[in-house]
């Protein structure tokens, strides 16, 4: 006698809709065109940007040697934090990335929220590369006005991102080679004269290491300055994970990059920190005026070593801009095809999200037009907004990893080819540091007001979120 098996609960068949809704992702396909050259090279250029260039001179000044700790200490928390999206994205490859784990984890409303408060980082990135690049370019090409290179620019890497993914990845490709040989030319000719054998330079030993006000010059409160300072530049690792989801391989472009991050944060970052405070001394005026690799090269003899640096930094700038673009029009992408956006930004043509680029490209404009406009006021709440994003981004992958890596281990321990190590002690670890950092924001005086900012944006999506994710359940 046949039976007739139970009908599953409304609850159950929303449960079971929203785990399949990242594979599902509805809409035309989006391309394969990304191959693992590209993704290769988008892993390590992405680790080297105008916030490493630029930005670290003002950590340097703030902590002095102590930098290099600073550095350290916030590169073993980034490193847990892309172990962990690692083995996630590895098992589940997806174009929203750690908003689709997030979903999957917590639900729909956190997914929602990183998802959206990302795209708002990513785009208002996208201005400020762009003011950024049209500020060198003008000091190359003086009278010609800034609004020109900025429109040249993103013409350039909208209409790049908008033909076809394998441009992106091509851009990004190229770009991340210069910057790589740019930071492989500038590390060894550190080292040459550390070791005193670079003609002309005497080695400095360990001088300003720990006489020029010894390893922690300005105290613990320094160090702490620069410990928020490097936790900012490390900022887009995360983009590689995106753009796994439209390469050839994900699983093993994902593994391969995520496994890299330990030793090119070792040697890009830790060992930049490294050979530049051994070489000058951290007070420099030129650290901060200059940037502290265009000080260095002045100090070892290198000719036009500011010129050097300033293509260097352009071409970093306009890598950002590249990827932020990509990355921005793939999160809303994602976004739109759970539901979670307005549904004309999820059309596809030629294997590309083209309304979603558009949009962001145009956000970014327009976040450029603000800093004409109301540069201290709109424009700095902007700024002030995205302050903490990367932060916030970090606890939602942490605790979407606690969930998630339970569930694989119940349902498809096969997919974790990628395993974040001494699961979960590590993860409460890097959870609990995220925490840390945002406390160290909120009690100092320089970057409370980005977590206040940050912390209003996120608790606004997440409100919006959570009643969408009640009505679409009463439904």
């Amino acid at each position: 006698m046949s039976r007739t098996l139970p009908s599953p609960s409304p609850q159950q068949d929303e449960h079971e809709q929203r785990q399949d809704a990242p594979e599902r992702e509805q809409g035309a396909p989006l391309s394969n065109g990304l191959k693992q050259r590209h993704l290769s090279m988008i892993a390590l250029g992405g680790v080297i940007g105008a916030g490493l260039f630029v930005g670290s001179g003002a950590g340097i000044a703030a902590a002095g040697p102590s930098i290099v700790l600073a550095y350290a200490l916030s590169g073993v928390l980034v490193m847990c934090v892309m172990r962990m999206l690692g083995e996630m994205s590895a098992a589940d490859p997806a174009s929203g990335s750690f908003s689709v784990h997030a979903d999957r984890a917590i639900g729909p409303w956190a997914g929602f929220t990183a998802g959206w408060m990302f795209w708002t980082l990513l785009v208002v990135g996208v201005g400020i590369e762009a003011i950024g690049a049209a500020h060198i370019m003008q000091g190359w090409f003086p009278g010609t006005p800034s609004w020109l290179w900025v429109l040249a620019f993103m013409a350039l890497f909208c209409g790049a991102n908008l033909a076809a993914v394998s441009n992106f990845g091509e851009f990004e490709f190229w770009f991340a080679a210069l910057k790589i040989g740019a930071i492989a030319l500038f590390l060894v000719l550190c080292a040459l004269a550390v070791l005193g054998l670079l003609p002309g330079t005497a080695s400095p030993g360990t001088a300003h290491l720990v006489h020029d006000g010894g390893f922690l010059p300005t105290g613990v409160s320094g160090l702490l300055v620069g410990l928020l300072a490097s936790v900012v530049a490390y900022g887009g690792l995360e983009t590689v994970t995106i753009a796994a989801a439209e390469s050839d391989d994900p699983v093993r472009g994902v593994a391969r990059a995520v496994k890299t991050t330990m030793w090119r944060i070792g040697i890009v970052y830790v060992g930049s920190m490294l050979m530049i405070v051994t070489l000058i001394p951290w007070h420099d005026p030129a650290v901060t005026e200059a940037g502290p690799y265009a000080a260095v090269l002045d100090r070892l003899g290198v000719p036009g070593g500011a010129r050097i640096m300033e293509a260097v930094i352009l071409v970093a700038l306009l890598s950002a801009m590249n990827a932020n673009i990509y990355g921005s029009s793939r999160m809303a992408y994602s976004l739109v095809a759970r539901g979670q956006g307005p549904a004309f930004l999820g059309r596809v043509s030629g294997r590309v999200p083209r309304h979603a680029v558009l949009a962001s490209c145009a956000f970014g404009f327009f976040a450029v037009l603000l800093s004409y406009w109301w540069p201290t006021t709109v424009f700095a709440w902007l700024l002030n907004m995205v302050g903490g994003v990367v932060l916030i981004v970090w606890g939602f992958i942490a605790v979407s990893q606690l969930v998630l890596r339970r569930r694989l281990e119940r349902e498809a321990p096969e997919k974790l080819t990628v395993r974040m190590w001494l699961f979960p002690y590590l993860t409460w670890v890097a959870l609990a540091g995220v925490v840390g950092v945002l406390v160290l924001m909120a009690v100092d005086s320089g970057t409370r007001v980005q977590v206040y900012f940050t912390g209003g944006l996120a608790l606004a999506l997440a409100v919006i979120g959570y009643a969408r994710q009640r009505v679409a359940t009463a439904r």
